[in-house]
């Protein structure tokens, strides 16, 4: 098995790294990377289902499809990653417990009440501190998860806050659980580097033949090109999100408005405005507009810009109106 060192902390890149190094590869990995302030979300899901998206673009908040299914999780300086590729046989490479005993073990080992907890998750003291992912590609897995040792609660709060009847869907949805950081239940207090390097050691030294390697040019460059091309891309992060109808409304300085979408393969398929905010002969022109356009905040925007005045009131600016939509 390969350790990969890996000091960025670009989510497009990291999840780029995964697949590439899942596809490109019959080596063993065992990857840990630390992220930006970002929202991961499942391969199925809706993007904009499972954030707060007003909150997310506000806070310049990462979100990044992963090849895998499952739920949203959030990452950032106060979050360890870490994912184990294997390979293995048809139809036995699917093995949650497997992967996820050793991140138990250590946590044990820490002196912390650990227990797993349904299919992919690892609680202290009735707390999720870990959620897990996985995804087969040929005779070949990724096991992915996450550790929160001294992540923001507030900022993963807010950021994965949803309203479950805005949205209309038959996409994955997130089972939302209590959250803790590990630092905080700790009898020994230790750093977060204390604790990386902890959890690196406890990993390679239950593998005779660990390694440990840094990203070489080659394949750096060609997870940069992934990146680009795919996971950096609103089409892969927002545009492959499945079918869903959007029913959103807003009271504005006294004036309601009204919002009702239809988007398919990224594409405002229908839409309905109402309300009081705008005249009814603007609000006609705007849904003729934005009809075969994507559901993407910045086309939304300059069509507005079109046809509506800077300021619609002095409640709200166009940029404002247009997070409306979402």
């Amino acid at each position: 098995m390969i350790y990969i060192r890996n000091d960025i902390t670009d989510p497009y890149f990291n999840i780029a790294a995964e697949e590439y190094f899942l596809r490109n590869s019959s080596d063993e990995y065992f990857l840990v990377y630390i992220n930006d302030p970002s929202v991961i979300i499942g391969k199925h899901q809706n993007a904009y289902a499972e954030t707060k998206y007003p909150f997310v673009r506000k806070n310049n908040i990462k979100v990044v499809r992963r090849i895998s299914g499952g739920g949203a999780v959030w990452h950032d300086y106060g979050n360890m990653n870490f994912a184990f590729i294997k390979n293995g046989k048809e139809g036995e490479l699917v093995n949650f417990r497997k992967y996820m005993q050793p991140v138990l073990d250590f946590l044990l080992k820490l002196g912390l009440d650990a227990a797993f907890k349904g299919k992919n998750t690892l609680e202290v003291k009735g707390y999720k501190v870990s959620g897990n992912a996985e995804h087969v590609y040929k005779n070949r897995i990724i096991h992915h998860g996450t550790l929160l040792f001294d992540t923001n609660i507030s900022m993963l709060n807010e950021a994965l806050k949803v309203d479950p009847q805005k949205y209309i869907d038959r996409s994955v949805k997130s089972v939302r659980a209590s959250v803790a950081n590990i630092n905080e239940m700790l009898g020994s207090k230790m750093t977060f580097n204390e604790f990386s390097d902890a959890f690196v050691n406890h990993i390679i030294s239950g593998d005779t033949d660990s390694k440990i390697s840094n990203i070489n040019n080659y394949d750096f460059r060609q997870i940069q090109l992934l990146t680009e091309n795919k996971y950096s891309t609103w089409d892969w992060n927002f545009g492959y999100s499945p079918r869903y109808q959007l029913n959103n409304k807003a009271s504005i300085a006294g004036s309601d408005f009204i919002i009702l979408l239809e988007v398919e393969k990224s594409i405002i398929k229908k839409i309905r405005i109402s309300g009081d905010l705008l005249s009814p002969s603007m609000m006609e022109k705007v849904e003729q507009e934005l009809i075969g356009v994507k559901h993407d905040e910045k086309t939304i925007e300059v069509i507005l810009a079109k046809f509506l005045p800077n300021s619609i009131s002095e409640a709200i600016s166009i940029a404002e109106l247009a997070l409306l939509f979402f």
